[in-house]
């Protein structure tokens, strides 16, 4: 089954797309929660890169890495990669002012679809807020 998040963020398709796209930047937003963080990030954007990202609770009681490999990448619009058995697409698509971001991904059986959808909707919803404050201070 796929579950969708979205969220449009108010900032030229250009800076949306190197926020996603670049470790220091995925560092400051990748959380679903103010409990946790994202240690390290690697990204080498290409079909067949891979990227990884080290989250970890704020209180070091648990980590786990995020990683995969992208099978398509189309700058600036779609972002797709495989992690584990799983897939995800990411699309980035400009609406009025903003970009809408899509990101579309195979749910897995040891979490209920609502908390899938939150967690990644939280992380979602932190990029932009990330994004827009970014964006402002330029």
């Amino acid at each position: 089954m796929k579950i969708t998040v979205e969220t449009t963020v108010a900032a030229p398709v250009a800076e949306v797309w190197r926020a996603y796209t670049t470790p220091d930047d995925i560092k400051q937003w990748n959380a679903a929660s103010d409990d946790w963080h994202t240690t390290a990030a690697t990204v080498d954007l290409r079909a067949g890169g891979a990227f990884s990202s080290r989250m970890e609770a704020k209180d070091g009681s648990m980590g786990f890495d995020f990683a995969g490999i992208y099978t398509k990448v189309e700058e600036p619009r779609l972002i797709e990669y495989s992690f584990g058995d799983r897939t995800a697409q990411v699309a980035f698509a400009p609406e009025g002012s903003g970009v809408k971001v899509q990101v579309s991904f195979d749910s897995e059986d040891t979490h209920s679809v609502e908390q899938q959808r939150g967690g990644w909707q939280a992380i979602l919803d932190n990029f932009k807020r990330y994004v827009e404050a970014k964006s402002r201070s330029r």
